[in-house]
């Protein structure tokens, strides 16, 4: 049961090269494309974004934090930049790496839940998220940006 939970992942397998979709990923305002969280988002300095939720108007600040050599993108996220803690997490893992064949990867979003977070509000991001993964992979497949 979701509501329960303290993280959950969601994954795609998606048609292009790791490298591709890490690029795509760590790039804090391409976010603008698939953040359902984070709308119209801008940069704001010091590897910090701000954007604005599509579902309750709030604004969101996020700083992704890109290991290229693990393929893996940890975001920063708060209320403002004070709060800013470790929240979500992208992973790429090369398609030939899972036996896939061809120029494919999985791409894995997983999110951690603050103490903070009440049961409506997690299955909320649940429902988001599983949004989000599919919007990550239209964009990176169709290369729509």
């Amino acid at each position: 049961m979701i509501s329960t939970s303290q993280s959950f992942s969601v994954a795609e397998l998606v048609a292009v090269g790791a490298d591709t979709a890490f690029a795509f990923l760590a790039d804090g305002m391409n976010q603008r494309f698939w953040a359902l969280g984070s709308w119209d988002r801008r940069e704001v300095g010091d590897g910090v974004f701000v954007g604005t939720s599509l579902l309750d108007g709030t604004e969101l600040y996020v700083r992704p934090i890109p290991n290229p050599a693990l393929l893996l993108v940890d975001f920063e996220t708060g209320e403002d930049r004070r709060s800013l803690a470790h929240e979500v997490e992208a992973r790429v893992v090369p398609g030939s790496a899972l036996g896939h064949a061809g120029e494919t990867c999985l791409v894995v979003l997983t999110v951690f839940r603050r103490a903070a977070v009440a049961d409506a509000g997690w299955e909320q991001a649940w429902h988001m998220f599983q949004t989000e993964i599919q919007m990550i992979k239209g964009r990176l497949e169709r290369g729509f940006r």
